[in-house]
């Protein structure tokens, strides 16, 4: 069972590599303004989660996610934990 704060958690694990160097990452992180992803990015971190919580995801969800609180909702959802 995935519970939000460990999703949060994995997710900031996932997003770490992603991250400019000396930003924190937290619930209200954006993920574009803020860690500036481009698509190819996003490909790689979806491709990451899908692995780690042997979940899909729908491309039709992510316009929905902006924020990394969004993303955690979103993987909850997907996982059935929510």
């Amino acid at each position: 069972m995935h519970d939000y704060q460990t999703i949060l958690q994995a997710l900031k694990e996932i997003l770490k590599p992603f991250v400019p160097l000396g930003q924190k990452v937290n619930e209200d992180t954006d993920l574009v303004a803020d860690l500036g992803l481009d698509s190819l990015k996003v490909m790689k971190i979806l491709e990451s989660v899908e692995d780690r919580f042997d979940i899909s995801i729908p491309l039709n969800v992510l316009p929905d996610v902006r924020t990394v609180k969004d993303f955690a909702i979103q993987i909850q959802k997907l996982t059935g934990d929510e």
